[in-house]
């Protein structure tokens, strides 16, 4: 395909690390090239051979659909512009996610919504693994609403954007693993909570902690799930086998568990589960892998791009 045939993306916030991949994973894009990158305080700069733009300067009429990796809260502003000239978008930041204005894109499990969709809110990263685990045991009845489910979750320190501060300073991060928004605080939480009554029903108790990891990028969740019933690792595996059987990003793994390895600028979910012995009531520990960059942000807005656009879903992604 020449590259007058592909798709021309604008790509709003372009200086983030989100912004960043964006515009790595469209360079090898075989459907789609992007017609113009923005961001503020770098503009003049070139990116991936692009000269970056005020925002305000965007040439919207360029593109025919626009992705926005813009902060929180600053973002709905131009995703609304762009919609307003006509333009479809993917919204990356968390200002639509619990909007019934944008259709909340998990690919796994919202294909023909994202399909027909003329904005979708990018899931977070933390929600996006927490929910891929979760939502098939939930929609079998099989997580006990009468106890806690408990997700202890990783994240490398890109998932902390990339404007400075102090706590993210390498000499405060190196060699160093630290808890925070804890108590059920993090922002993250209605979106998980939401999103997995939609899809299940399931509306029991989560209790979310998040961790800096002394790393650059990845997410590793470790997810302790009460059972109505016991599961033993076969049958667990083969639940999820089923429920992503055809899913070209989630890979389930067989009698081992996923790290950050597997995952890292691969545009996948990794799961493993192990029963849990030695508790009197049953549970799963589930685990879950993801590139908080890729799966968790700029990929799953390309795998939704695509799905938009009537293109390979796969299309210009590793999975």
């Amino acid at each position: 395909m020449n590259n007058n045939a592909k798709v021309p993306v604008g790509v709003l916030g372009a200086s983030g690390y989100v912004g960043q991949e964006l515009l790595r994973l469209l360079a090898r894009h075989p459907g789609a090239s992007v017609a113009f990158a923005t961001a503020d305080a770098t503009a003049g700069e070139w990116l991936e051979g692009h000269q970056l733009l005020k925002a305000e300067a965007a040439p919207l009429e360029r593109a025919e659909i626009v992705l926005s990796a813009l902060p929180h809260g600053v973002s709905a502003r131009y995703v609304n512009e762009a919609r307003a000239a006509g333009k479809r978008a993917i919204d990356l930041s968390a200002d639509f996610r619990l909007s019934a204005e944008a259709v909340y894109g998990l690919t796994e499990f919202s294909r023909p919504r994202v399909a027909r969709a003329e904005l979708v809110a990018n899931p977070g990263c933390y929600p996006t693994a927490a929910l891929i685990a979760l939502i098939p045991l939930a929609r079998r009845g099989l997580i006990d609403p009468s106890r806690e489910v408990v997700i202890d979750a990783a994240s490398g320190v890109t998932g902390a954007g990339r404007n400075p501060s102090r706590e993210l300073l390498f000499g405060e991060v190196a060699e160093d693993y630290r808890a925070y928004a804890v108590g059920n605080t993090h922002r993250h939480l209605p979106e998980v909570r939401a999103t997995l009554e939609r899809e299940s029903g399931f509306a029991g108790d989560l209790v979310f902690t998040p961790h800096l990891l002394p790393v650059k990028r990845g997410i590793l969740e470790t997810i302790h799930v009460p059972l109505t019933g016991a599961l033993d690792q076969g049958a667990a595996e083969g639940l999820y086998e089923a429920a992503y059987r055809g899913e070209p990003c989630v890979q389930v793994f067989h009698g081992a568990l996923p790290s950050l390895k597997d995952v890292v600028y691969r545009n996948r979910v990794a799961l493993g589960v192990a029963p849990v012995e030695q508790v009197r009531r049953p549970r799963l520990t589930v685990i879950a892998a993801i590139d908080n960059l890729v799966k968790g942000a700029a990929g799953q807005a390309i795998q939704n791009m695509n799905v938009m656009l009537g293109l390979a879903e796969t299309a210009g992604l590793v999975c």
